[in-house]
């Protein structure tokens, strides 16, 4: 069955997933590299200390959010991985006329791991609904005769 909306629908939803991951690895670099400065980190101490509306309790708040961020953004990456390969199974399943709404399956987990609302997503969904409501056309297994009915008063059974 010719599946090409679905496989054009997923593979543009791998390419901007996989964009989305190796943007998501320079914003943890980058972070890392502001977080662990020890001179942007007393400055900023600083900067907030000086503002009177935030408590010395505030800034220590603040550090510790900073350092939970990171780890949150890990996970947002490694859940962005997971839906790229879940991604690539549901394409491999459909290249190959495999099952489809096994490639729906995938793709709709895929698209909960790559989040929820973002374009990948939606397009990985619409994948997912055309792999779930697309059906392989029927087959005509009638077997017809050669000659048809020949006028001799009786029919072929």
């Amino acid at each position: 069955m010719n599946r090409t909306a679905e496989k054009s629908l997923s593979i543009i939803a791998v390419i901007l997933t996989a964009i989305g991951t190796i943007f998501g690895f320079i914003v943890i670099a980058v972070f890392n590299l502001i977080k662990n400065d020890q001179t942007f980190r007393q400055e900023l101490e600083m900067d907030l200390m000086n503002d009177p509306a935030i408590t010395p309790a505030d800034v220590d708040l603040f550090f510790s959010i900073m350092n939970g961020i990171g780890g949150f953004m890990w996970f947002l990456i490694i859940a962005m991985i997971i839906s790229i390969v879940l991604n690539i199974v549901g394409i491999v399943n459909i290249w190959k006329d495999k099952n489809a709404k096994m490639a729906g399956i995938m793709f709709i987990i895929a698209g909960v791991l790559g989040g929820i609302i973002s374009l990948p997503s939606i397009l990985l969904y619409i994948a997912a609904i055309l792999c779930f409501t697309k059906k392989p056309p029927l087959q005509d297994n009638l077997q017809y005769a050669d000659n048809p009915y020949d006028g001799d008063g009786m029919r072929p059974l």
